[in-house]
C-alpha cells in the first residue's frame, strides 16, 4: 500500500465496490472493467480506477479486474479478512434491527455483545444474544476483544457510553444517537444520523412545487 493518506471518501466507496463484486461473484462473473463497474454504480471509471490503485495495481489494461482476486484484495484493505468484534449499547428497536441484521452479515464482522442500562431489558434475548448490564461492558469487552462499538441509545446518555467504550479499549464507534460524541483522537467515530439524511434529502425535492407556492 502506498504511504499517504486515503481520503475518507475512498475508504466509504470501498465497501460498494466490494458489494458489486460479491454480486459478480455469485454470477459467477470472472472478469469486470473499470466501465462496467461505473456503469453499475453510477460513478466515474476513471475515480474508481483511481480509488484502487492507491492500494495497489489490481487490474490489467484490456482486461480489467478479476473478480475474486480484487474481493480478496479489498477485503484484505478493509481488514474483512479477520474476526471483528462488535459490541452494541442500547437494546430498543434499533439495537435489536441491527442484532437480527447479523443473520445476513457474511463476513467476519459480527455483533458478539449487547448492552442495556434498564433492568427489565437485562437477560432478554437479542438473535441468540443475551442482554448485559452496563456493568459487565468493560470486562466483556477486553474478553472479546471487541473492536468495535455501536451506540443506539437516547442522545443523553451517548457521550457517558461512549466514554465507557473508550475506557474499555475498543478502537472505533459507530454512533446513531442524534448528537456529536467526543472521543480521543485515536478512536474512530462514524455517525449514523438518520434526521439528518431525510433533512438533506429534502432539498432535492421537486423544486416545481417550490415555484408553484411563490
Amino acid at each position: 500500500m502506498k504511504a499517504l493518506k486515503i481520503s475518507e471518501a475512498v475508504v466509504r466507496r470501498l465497501p460498494i465496490y466490494l458489494r458489486f463484486l460479491n454480486e459478480l461473484s455469485r454470477m459467477h462473473v470472472t472478469t469486470v472493467s473499470s466501465q462496467d463497474l461505473g456503469n453499475k454504480l453510477d460513478l466515474n471509471p476513471a475515480q474508481i480506477r483511481k480509488d484502487l490503485a492507491y492500494f495497489g495495481e489490481f487490474g490489467k489494461k484490456g482486461i480489467g479486474y478479476d473478480v475474486a482476486y480484487l474481493i480478496e484484495k479489498i477485503r484484505q484493505i478493509l481488514k474483512l479478512d479477520q474476526r471483528i468484534q462488535v459490541a452494541l449499547v442500547g437494546a430498543g428497536n434499533l439495537g435489536r434491527a441491527l442484532c437480527n441484521y447479523n443473520t445476513y452479515l457474511h463476513d467476519n464482522m459480527k455483533i458478539v455483545a449487547v448492552f442495556d442500562a434498564i433492568p427489565d431489558k437485562v437477560g432478554q434475548n437479542m438473535n441468540n444474544l443475551t442482554v448485559l448490564a452496563m456493568s459487565e461492558l468493560a470486562s466483556t469487552i477486553r474478553e472479546l476483544q471487541i473492536r468495535i462499538g455501536i451506540i443506539t441509545v437516547p442522545a443523553s446518555e451517548a457521550q457517558n457510553v461512549a466514554n465507557q467504550f473508550v475506557d474499555a479499549g475498543v478502537e472505533a464507534i459507530l454512533n446513531f444517537a442524534p448528537v456529536i460524541i467526543k472521543v480521543p483522537p485515536h478512536i474512530r467515530v462514524h455517525h449514523a444520523d438518520f434526521t439528518t439524511d431525510l433533512q438533506s434529502l429534502a432539498y432535492y425535492l421537486n423544486k416545481d412545487q417550490d415555484k408553484d407556492s411563490e
